[in-house]
């Protein structure tokens, strides 16, 4: 999930929730299209880009409300390699300002994402789990019967798709994303801790780390999870963090 902003397009999708705008380029729907692909099903492909939107909008809508609340003016923008919250200029007197958090109302704005996403994979479960119970207590006392075949429904295999889905995005790609690798939200978040503890040397250090755990997942992603894009996603990272190191600049998620 890259954080550079891809130029505004006549195909964008552009909207506003809880006045914060929003623009989706069209590459997060065919890359998000091509990651679900491998279902086969079109209606499988057409739910997984629907959690994957669904997912990574309320992922950055916790950094918005977030960053909304210590003073800044946010946009999200959803493109090909996720999304991205960013902070407009506030209105300051007859000027424009920006407002800069401190090192702790960052990492709480970086940890914001995440948080999002573990809370509405918390209420899944919970509805799941709510009316799984509800559904047992009704066959158990003869209220509800299951037809033959129900189990294996077009509809119950969706809704299973639907729920695994969710879970997998808003937990999986969370955890994932908490890792300390630059420009990540645990990269952003391992940056303030260095810089805390040390600022002379502090993003220095968390580029270093950076490195190393981009580097370590990578090799975990192709030999151990078989999985090219992973290797390829932290081998960037990694290069793109040693790469910062020797001068060269990236942004931020």
């Amino acid at each position: 999930m890259l954080s550079l902003e891809p130029p505004a397009t006549r195909f964008d999708l552009r909207f506003t929730v809880a006045r914060v705008p929003v623009r989706v380029h069209p590459l997060f729907w065919l890359v998000a299209a091509l990651l679900g692909f491998t279902a086969g099903d079109p209606v499988f492909v057409l739910i997984w880009v629907g959690v994957v939107f669904v997912s990574i909008l309320v992922h950055e809508f916790g950094h918005a409300f977030a960053m909304r609340h210590y003073g800044e003016s946010p946009r999200v923008v959803l493109h090909a390699m996720g999304g991205l919250t960013i902070a407009e200029p506030t209105p300051w007197g007859r000027t424009w300002a920006n407002v800069a958090p401190g090192g702790r109302q960052q990492i709480l704005i970086s940890a914001a994402g995440p948080g999002a996403g573990f809370l509405l994979a918390g209420l899944v479960l919970i509805v799941a789990m709510a009316a799984l119970l509800a559904w047992g207590a009704g066959a158990a006392f003869g209220v509800a019967e299951v037809p033959s075949g129900t189990l294996e429904s077009p509809g119950l295999r969706y809704l299973d798709v639907l729920i695994t889905s969710l879970l997998w995005v808003n937990i999986g790609w969370g955890l994932i994303n908490l890792l300390p690798v630059y420009p990540l939200d645990g990269g952003n978040i391992s940056r303030q801790v260095f810089l805390m503890a040390d600022p002379l040397e502090g993003v220095r250090k968390s580029l270093w780390v950076s490195v190393g755990v981009g580097a370590a997942a990578a090799a975990l992603g192709l030999l151990i999870l078989n999985s090219v894009y992973i290797a390829l996603l932290f081998g960037f990272l990694a290069f793109s963090s040693y790469g910062m190191l020797r001068g060269q600049g990236i942004g931020r998620l």
